[in-house]
C-alpha cells in the first residue's frame, strides 16, 4: 500500500507550527514531530541554559531553550531546514525574528536515544553550513561525556571529546563550565 508524502512550503510550516501543541522540525518540505525528553535530558538542558543566561545577561548575546527554532537555508540546493536545538546562543543583532534564529554562534544538543543519530550526523552536517556557528556541542545524558565541534578562524572544524576531569570551554561566548555544573542533579561527580 502506498501513501503520498505531503510537502509543505516554509510559510505553511511556520503557520502550522504557531498553532501546534507539539513541536515539529522541517526538512526540505517535510515535517517531523519531536518526541519529549527525559528528566535527565531536561535537567542537563536547564543546567546549561541557566548558566549561559546568567553569564550573558545584560550583554549583546541571547540564550534560548527548546522552543526556539534555528533556520538553515541551503541556498546552493534551494532547501530550507528548521530545527529545535536544546540550547542556542545568538550574538548577532540581525537575529530579530520572534520565533526563529538565523545566526547562532553556539548550539548545544543533549543526546537522547531517539535523536542521537540525527544529532551526530544530519544536524552536525547541516549546522556546520551556518556561517555564524562557532561551536556545536553534544552532551551525553547517560555518562559524563561532552563532544565539542569547534570552528577555527580559517573555517576548519575540529572535535574535542571531554570527560569527567575536563572543563567545557565555550570560546564563542567566553565561558567555562565544569562537568559538575553540567550534570548537577543528574550524575554525581
Amino acid at each position: 500500500m502506498q501513501s503520498s508524502i505531503q510537502i509543505f512550503s516554509v510559510e505553511e510550516y511556520l503557520k502550522l507550527e504557531q498553532n501546534s501543541e507539539i513541536r515539529h522540525e522541517y526538512i526540505c518540505g517535510q515535517i517531523f514531530a519531536m518526541s519529549g525528553g527525559s528528566k535527565e535530558h531536561n535537567t542537563i538542558t536547564l543546567n546549561i541554559a541557566s548558566r549561559l543566561r546568567s553569564h550573558l545577561r545584560g550583554g549583546s548575546c541571547s540564550v534560548f531553550m527548546a522552543d526556539m527554532k534555528v533556520n538553515i537555508q541551503l541556498t546552493s540546493q534551494n532547501k530550507n531546514i528548521f530545527y529545535y536545538p536544546d540550547v542556542i546562543v545568538t550574538c548577532d543583532s540581525d537575529d530579530l525574528d520572534r520565533f526563529c534564529l538565523h545566526y547562532p554562534c553556539l548550539i548545544i544538543e543533549v543526546l537522547s536515544p531517539s535523536t542521537e543519530t540525527t544529532d551526530r550526523r544530519e544536524k552536525l552536517v547541516n549546522y556546520r553550513t551556518l556561517e555564524s556557528l562557532q561551536e556545536y556541542v553534544l552532551v551525553s545524558q547517560d555518562e559524563i561525556k561532552v563532544e565539542v565541534y569547534s570552528k577555527d578562524s580559517q573555517g576548519n572544524w575540529s572535535l574535542t571529546i571531554l570527560g569527567q576531569d575536563n572543563k567545557l570551554h565555550l570560546n564563542s561566548i567566553s565561558l567555562t563550565l565544569t562537568m559538575t555544573e553540567i550534570y548537577e542533579d543528574v550524575i554525581k561527580i
